[in-house]
């Protein structure tokens, strides 16, 4: 940002140049995407105090049917925004209008209110507790006890600055009889909006009879507040729209070239941070892609739904021709929400609790507004992957021709939208084809889950059991060795080559508890494959003997065990792992007892568990990690991308989790995995039980090779709340993948052929 001092030297530099300058200010901060927010608008009331000159929102009660608009009628309007597929509800109100109309104390007495304010906090509260929609606010001129008193019902609020020029309230000034207008009055505002810790919208209204140097003047006043607080996390310049009926009717609209103009000079007065915003209804489609050129990344709040209340003869441009005229410009439409990825980001400063559990509901991982209504585990089959449009010249291709991949290389293709993300999936796509041809394996197999009692609290886990809790799914319950060998005896008589075996970290439970399981799985099956107990159970194990690592995993491989599932991994992040499972092992001791399996002979799988809390520079981190291990050690079999099912977990049900990933982020972990990987990972598979059997077919095309178990029992990922999960027959994993057009194959546990796959 640059120093907030009289420095009018812009106002003389050609257009051309102060454009190019912007561009590429825009560019260092938002790369290639422009942001819309899906929303629907809600004028609350459309009296007002002020009597701005160019306004046609505020009218005289006698216009109106309602002073205000019924809550059954806020609702409705909520509710058609939110199967339209909107995260925002704008509020938008005229100032106080009962400091100025007997009609509106009379109508908010009605309502058993006292004040335009209390009545919006219920309106507001309504729409995010029924409908998930977030609210943005803007109420006009308020102070700190207003901010705290909306807070708790919105996820951000905004003012227009419009302008600092105070001489435009004078008379015949555009602002003249309208007292909230005045520039000090709303400038305080904007600065008790940050000490509230309000993710704030303002911006300028160009046009009405400022000069030049009085918009720099404007501009520089928000860089000030925002240099001090922090909180502003958008820029409006909206252009003058002469309306009928009004005082300004005849007023000239600025052109083109001036909004170009102030769009250029407000980017570069305000940085490559800010989000800079243009309303894309008041200027001609075709021009859209001059306004993105001179600066700007975002389109604003745009509705399926509503008609621009402020400017209800500027109709929206649907999200098609929107995204057409962004992509012309060299760009990709991305859906946000009402408050920024930044703001996302740090929801503990930025939301009170009570917003911050709707928010999470409606983002995905890098912040932004989820783009589909799928989730891990639903029923709701996916959406299809789109087809690319034109060959895309982004940084993403550049990293998909470079030999070595760093962190922010990987975290770039993990963010990758439009374009970029069907060329990741082809890139993969091709990857899988040269190492595994078209034949996608299976293993037939049986889980055998023999406890649900844990001492552990992992905030995603809805499997895990204290000794007497009954919540969520389930009773507590310890199958005792008898079952577990009879389980076995039973898999291996209906064709299962390996048992998967997994449990809680049951209080009681020694080292010798899973020497026992692995004897009397091998003594029921002597030829099953015993592929048993995660990293944190193989600590819990030596711990409890007293045991170094390679010990116990040698005693338990001399009883039976054949190889290690590497689960438990969730994200190999420190930072996510302190929120989702603080007392579990860390990323490093997750790595050494892998690493310890791998030296005496025993192989393991690894996974990634996301879609709850992380970023995409987390997951980058984690494949990093896989990669790294692999290197050193040879012994991962296969990478299992595993989808969050938020229904029944802890952490979800908390209001701390999002809803899972998003579909285009299942099939970016899975495609990104089979690129880093490549050459040292050959199996990358996907989760028929997170994804459902059509999610499975669809994910094929994202470079993955396998399928994973037929499970005869599934019961972790049951609990969680998935409708999958108990058993795909080798009949029907075979039709799944046939009809996807490759070749089914059995395999063992290690992708070696079955003695049985004729059977």
């Amino acid at each position: 940002m640059v120093s907030a001092t009289r420095d009018y030297r812009l106002i003389d530099e050609p257009l051309d140049s102060l454009v190019s300058r912007a561009a590429a200010l825009r560019d260092e901060g938002h790369g290639g995407i422009v942001t819309w927010s899906p929303k629907v608008f809600i004028p609350l009331t459309q009296l007002c105090r002020d009597v701005c000159h160019y306004c046609t929102f505020a009218k005289a009660p006698r216009r109106l049917d309602h002073a205000y608009m019924p809550i059954e009628a806020v609702l409705e309007i909520a509710r058609a925004g939110a199967a339209a597929g909107c995260s925002e509800a704008l509020f938008t109100l005229g100032d106080k209008p009962e400091a100025r109309y007997a009609t509106a104390r009379r109508a908010l007495e009605g309502l058993g209110h006292s004040t335009t304010l209390s009545y919006l906090r219920e309106a507001a509260g309504r729409v995010m507790a029924e409908t998930g929609l977030l609210p943005h606010i803007n109420a006009g001129i308020m102070n700190a006890g207003d901010f705290a008193a909306l807070r708790p019902v919105s996820a951000s609020m905004g003012l227009m600055l419009e302008s600092t020029a105070a001489r435009l309230g004078e008379r015949g000034g555009p602002h003249f009889g309208s007292p909230d207008k005045a520039p000090a009055a709303r400038l305080e505002t904007l600065r008790e909006a940050g000490g509230a810790r309000i993710p704030f919208t303002t911006g300028l209204l160009i046009g009405i009879g400022e000069t030049r140097a009085e918009r720099i003047d404007t501009l520089l006043a928000i860089a000030d507040v925002h240099a001090q607080f922090g909180h502003i996390q958008e820029v409006i310049v909206q252009n003058f729209r002469a309306k009928p009926g009004t005082r300004m009717a005849g007023r000239p609209e600025p052109d083109l070239d001036d909004l170009r103009w102030t769009i250029a000079v407000a980017r570069l007065i305000l940085g490559p941070e800010m989000s800079i915003q243009a309303p894309p209804n008041l200027s001609d489609l075709a021009s859209l892609p001059a306004l993105i050129e001179a600066g700007i990344n975002d389109w604003g709040g745009v509705s399926p739904v509503t008609p621009d209340h402020v400017n209800p003869e500027a109709a929206w441009p649907d999200r098609e021709r929107l995204a057409e005229a962004t992509l012309r410009a060299g760009k990709t439409l991305v859906p946000r929400l009402t408050l920024y990825p930044q703001f996302v980001r740090q929801l503990t400063e930025w939301a009170d609790p009570s917003a911050a559990r709707h928010i999470l509901a409606q983002a995905d991982t890098s912040g932004h507004a989820r783009d589909d209504r799928w989730f891990a585990g639903a029923p709701t089959p996916p959406p299809k992957v789109g087809a690319r449009r034109s060959a895309p010249r982004s940084r993403v291709s550049a990293i998909l021709r470079a030999r070595e991949l760093g962190l922010d290389d990987v975290t770039a293709l993990l963010e990758a939208r439009g374009n970029d993300v069907a060329l990741i999936f082809e890139t993969a796509d091709d990857l899988r084809r040269k190492r595994n041809g078209d034949v996608v394996s299976y293993v037939v197999n049986r889980n055998i889950n023999y406890t649900n009692i844990c001492s552990y609290r992992c905030g995603f886990c809805a499997f895990s059991k204290g000794k007497t809790h009954e919540a969520l799914r389930g009773a507590p319950y310890n199958m005792d060795l008898k079952e577990v060998a009879r389980r076995v005896d039973e898999a291996w008589s209906l064709g299962a080559t390996e048992v998967c075996m997994q449990g809680g970290i049951h209080p009681k439970f020694t080292g010798d508890t899973y020497l026992a399981l692995c004897a009397a799985a091998r003594a029921a099956a002597p030829g099953m494959h015993i592929h048993a107990f995660s990293p944190l159970e193989i600590t819990h194990g030596a711990r409890s003997l007293d045991l170094p690592l390679d010990v116990f995993l040698r005693e338990l491989k001399a009883a039976g065990l054949n190889s290690l599932p590497g689960t438990a991994a969730e994200i190999l992040d420190d930072e996510v792992r302190a929120i989702i499972c603080p007392d579990k092992l860390n990323t490093a001791e997750w790595v050494e007892v892998i690493e310890a399996a791998h030296s005496v002979g025993l192989p393991t799988t690894s996974t990634i568990m996301f879609g709850h809390v992380e970023e995409p520079r987390h997951l980058a981190r984690h494949l990093l990690v896989i990669a790294a291990l692999q290197r050193r050690t040879s012994g991962i079999t296969e990478f299992v991308p595993l989808p969050f099912v938020h229904m029944e977990a802890p952490l979800y049900l908390k209001g701390r989790a999002r809803r899972g990933p998003t579909w285009r982020e299942v099939g970016l972990v899975h495609a990104v995995a089979r690129i880093v990987f490549d050459g040292l990972i050959d199996n990358i598979q996907a989760s028929w039980v997170k994804l459902g059997p059509a999610g499975a077919a669809e994910a094929l095309d994202f470079g993955v090779n396998d399928l994973g178990g037929t499970l005869m029992n599934e019961s972790i990922t049951r609990a969680a709340g998935t409708v999958h999960g108990q058993e795909l027959d080798e009949k029907r994993m075979r039709a799944l993948i046939a009809r996807a057009g490759r070749v089914p194959v059995r395999r063992t546990t290690l992708y070696g052929t079955p003695q049985l796959q004729d059977a």
